[in-house]
């Protein structure tokens, strides 16, 4: 009977640990999210008044990912960000249509898969051993489009995207020059910071080795760390990458089940479905008057669209609702979008209470 009430009481006390616990493990997050907002806030008033499509382009979710890219450095992310809307203002990439660079796609090497991975992210598959034309500028133009196309189909619950790469038919006669590779790492690293979440390279050949050590140089630590080599015959890679895709929706060149085949005017169709959705949001119709294959702007009904997910749900005056919004992953990845919180502001939000046993939260 003793034993019994003992085991009742300790289940008990653990119950009231593990609540106490999460009260701490909430009132941290609170005070993170709070620093974060303010941060938000500071960077928006360090660049100053904006208008038009910068202004729609610079929501609260766009700047955090500057700050997260340069480690909340005010700075260092204002830069970065005054570069960015620089680099927009004249290259205009929410102006590509899909008609001004669809041969660069016809051989399928790079496109927007039709599956997402097992976060919901969009995917973009790049086969490099597929490369059918030889401008740089025009390669480079059309992953700007599918980049920007990639950001403009995400569902709201996400910000990133996935990469996969397929070797296959590779060789040094079609890869590209090491300045064009530094071109396009810079260009994802500086113009679309935190958007991409992984990358992984599937089989490449042994003579890739020596293209690879020149170009991951060009890399900046958070991006090396996305990136991924994957080989059939290692298990653990192999199960690295089956943990963010689905095996049924795996295309077979990656080792999944799906077989898919890439069909360029059907692929045609969707860019310029998409095409329409792009203009709508960003507010003008120059490309609804340039769609081919026999689609028009009255062929397809623009569909409403979300620039950053999280942007419209945590408006710039409403500090709770961003908290509302990132409160249902409090126990979840969302500590690593938030800059540490320093022992003082920790101190200041613990319980006068006795040392808490590991809740094993997850």
């Amino acid at each position: 009977m003793f034993s019994r009430w003992s085991n009742s009481h300790h289940n008990k006390e653990n119950d009231s640990l593990q609540q106490e616990s999460k009260i701490v493990l909430t009132s941290w997050l609170i005070v993170a999210v709070m620093r974060k907002y303010n941060q938000i806030k500071e960077l928006r008033a360090a660049i100053g008044p904006l208008s038009g499509r910068s202004l729609k382009y610079c929501t609260d979710a766009c700047l955090r990912r500057y700050l997260e890219a340069r480690n909340w450095n005010a700075d260092k992310s204002k830069k970065m960000l005054e570069e960015t809307l620089k680099w927009r203002s004249a290259y205009k990439p929410e102006e590509i249509s899909w008609h001004e660079v669809a041969v660069e796609g016809e051989t399928g090497k790079v496109y927007r898969a039709s599956f997402h991975d097992r976060h919901g992210r969009t995917v973009l598959i790049l086969r490099p051993g597929k490369q059918n034309t030889t401008s740089l500028e025009n390669q480079l133009r059309h992953l700007v489009y599918l980049i920007e196309n990639a950001i403009l189909n995400l569902p709201e619950t996400q910000e990133q995207m996935a990469w996969l790469i397929d070797f296959t038919g590779w060789t040094l006669s079609t890869s590209v020059p090491i300045k064009s590779a530094r071109d396009t790492i810079n260009l994802l690293q500086n113009h679309y910071p935190e958007r991409l979440a992984i990358a992984f390279l599937y089989n490449p050949p042994r003579i890739f080795e020596a293209f690879w050590k020149i170009v991951k140089y060009f890399m900046d630590a958070k991006t090396f760390q996305k990136v991924k080599f994957v080989y059939p015959k290692n298990t653990e890679s192999v199960e690295l990458m089956r943990s963010y895709f689905d095996e049924e929706n795996l295309p077979t060149e990656f080792g999944g089940k799906a077989v898919l085949e890439y069909n360029h005017e059907e692929f045609s169709k969707q860019m310029n479905q998409d095409d329409i959705k792009s203009a709508n949001l960003w507010g003008f119709d120059d490309k609804l008057q340039c769609i081919g294959n026999g689609h028009s702007g009255s062929d397809v009904a623009p569909e409403p669209v979300c620039l950053a997910p999280s942007a419209r749900a945590t408006p710039a005056s409403d500090a709770w609702g961003l908290f509302s919004v990132i409160s249902p992953m409090m126990y979840g990845t969302c500590y690593r979008l938030y800059p540490p919180i320093s022992s003082k502001e920790k101190h200041a939000c613990e319980m006068p209470t006795r040392k808490l046993p590991n809740p094993n939260l997850t």
